[in-house]
């Protein structure tokens, strides 16, 4: 385990390595790991299931303490791979809120912002190959 990263590195049972290939990602790869799944009516609409989340995108918290939460992605951050949610506020013990970073894991894209061309092609090119197979 001499490097901090190797593009081909394929997978390996070991959690250390694991959580080693996430750590130290460069961007261009962490912005794959930010995928959410879609909900059933885009699944269906689209026709693939998940997609890397983006500022503005509408979702559902899935699982934990905000779970059935519905709100707007403020934040995603690529840094330490979380996303913020508007609607998803925690107060401080000096009565300040701050959003919560959430894992996208977690979340269903309930609806994607549109309007941007790199969003559009990625959604054609994705559901160009699902409709393939």
């Amino acid at each position: 385990m001499r490097k901090k990263f190797s593009t081909k590195w394929k997978s390996s049972k070991q959690p250390r390595k694991q959580r080693k290939y996430r750590r130290h990602a460069p961007l261009h790869l962490r912005h794959k790991f930010m995928s959410a799944h879609l909900s059933k009516e885009l699944r269906e609409k689209l026709g693939f299931r998940s997609i890397p989340l983006r500022k503005g995108d509408k979702v559902r918290v899935m699982r934990g303490e905000f779970k059935g939460v519905k709100g707007t992605v403020i934040k995603v951050d690529l840094k330490k791979l979380k996303v913020y949610v508007d609607s998803v506020k925690r107060k401080k013990v000096s009565g300040r809120e701050v959003n919560v970073p959430l894992d996208p894991s977690n979340l269903e894209v309930i609806e994607l912002v549109r309007g941007d061309k790199t969003r559009e092609k990625i959604i054609a090119r994705k559901s160009k190959t699902s409709a393939k197979t």
